[in-house]
């Protein structure tokens, strides 16, 4: 079979969807061979049916090559070491999970954190209410928004916020090596051994330290090395993939100036609008796992020790999924979609993420109406071999902002 390049997203001719070689790939193959950036060889899964058939069966498809690494030379290889749980199967990532969930996805939780998340997404806009136009969403209000977030569920300093920033954009950078990685997390590690030592001493409220107490009680309470290594996961990808999201998603609703103009209307459209910026943006480009046996999909042998890429914007656009899936429509009714994934490795913190991206969505539109890119369209670039999808930045202006109160959710 031919093998040729991995289509990436994140180019100014697909600025919101999957290359249009996907359309094509769909229809006529759905299962190809390619060659990834990092050089490995994959088989391409590209139809909605089968990315969820892949992502919801651990068994025949296993996570340790790791998410990201058929796009990032920083990624490990070999087997997942202590803690490293997003590379685990089985009964070793639910024994992570089952202590991350309660913290992340229960929805009485999420509830309690509805507050805080308003009240960030406020303080963030009021910010920006201080300093003349133009600014830069991305930075000047994403971040900063997810970094409150997240930070303040874990207790972590305002000073200390430096710390997981830079990892985390090292972490997701196209063109970081393994050392550039080891090199930005390696100090964040070494502080949060220092959290985990004083949260074991003396237990709060946060996530942490929840986290903790219930391990403790469990026959195998998690290792220091453990809890570094979640609570640095969760810093990481908390900030950086879900800034990513609302900058993506910010920028797509500008070009689709009537949508955006529905969700200032009617900010109680904005939890259905988040779910659909998901589906339609996707928080990835594609997703890897590794074939653990002999298998077919969609009748393409596949052997054991093979790489497989789901392309997650693709299945999402699928129109086995939906007849229009390549038109964005905040109002859609709540569907199956693959955006955080699918099966027992799908997004643990899903909820939150919704939670903050629907605060964004209900606040930013009605607060700045008049909010627009600062320069042309063109001039945006796009984060390209990324395994995090999304404008570099996202140059705005706008003619006042208005005074917070409460909006819809």
């Amino acid at each position: 079979m031919t093998v040729v390049p991995l289509p990436l997203a994140g180019a100014q001719r697909c600025p919101f969807g999957p290359p249009p070689d996907y359309a094509e790939l769909r229809e006529h193959h759905p299962v190809s061979r390619v060659e990834c950036p990092t050089g490995i060889e994959a088989w391409l899964v590209t139809r909605y049916a089968d990315v969820r058939e892949v992502l919801g069966d651990p068994q025949r498809f296993s996570t340790r090559p790791g998410t990201g690494s058929h796009i990032l030379a920083g990624y490990a290889a070999g087997e997942p070491g202590e803690g490293d749980f997003p590379r685990m199967d089985g009964p070793e990532h639910l024994r992570f999970r089952r202590h991350m969930a309660p913290e992340l996805s229960n929805m009485r939780r999420v509830a309690q954190l509805r507050p805080m998340v308003r009240r960030v997404v406020d303080e963030r806009i009021d910010a920006l209410a201080t300093t003349a136009p133009p600014a830069e969403l991305y930075a000047d209000f994403a971040k900063p928004v997810t970094t409150a977030v997240i930070a303040g569920m874990l207790d972590v300093p305002a000073a200390d916020h430096p710390l997981f920033q830079h990892a985390a954009e090292a972490l997701f950078a196209g063109a970081s090596s393994g050392a550039d990685v080891a090199a930005a997390m390696q100090p964040l590690f070494e502080y949060l051994y220092g959290m985990v030592a004083a949260r074991r001493a003396a237990p709060g409220e946060d996530v942490l330290s929840r986290m903790i107490v219930r391990s403790d009680q469990t026959e195998r309470p998690f290792t220091d090395t453990e809890l570094v290594r979640m609570s640095a996961g969760l810093l990481v990808a908390g900030y950086d993939t879900t800034a990513s999201m609302i900058a993506h998603g910010v920028l797509a609703l500008l070009e689709h100036p009537q949508e955006l103009a529905r969700l200032r209307h009617d900010p109680t459209l904005a939890a259905a609008g988040a779910e659909e910026l998901v589906r339609y943006l996707g928080v990835g480009g594609g997703l890897l796992r590794a074939a653990t046996e002999d298998t077919t999909i969609a009748g393409q042998p596949i052997k054991a020790g093979d790489y497989v890429v789901v392309a997650i914007q693709s299945a999402n656009r699928d129109p086995a999924l939906y007849a229009d899936g390549d038109r964005l429509d905040i109002g859609r009714p709540t569907g199956p979609h693959v955006g955080f994934g699918h099966g027992p490795h799908q997004c643990v913190g899903q909820q939150l993420a919704r939670l903050e991206l629907t605060a964004v969505l209900a606040a930013l539109p009605r607060r700045i109406p008049t909010l627009r890119l600062a320069v042309p369209f063109a001039d945006i670039r796009f984060k390209v071999a990324s395994a995090v999808l999304g404008p570099v930045a996202v140059p705005v202006t706008w003619d006042g902002i208005e005074a917070s109160g409460e909006g819809g959710d």
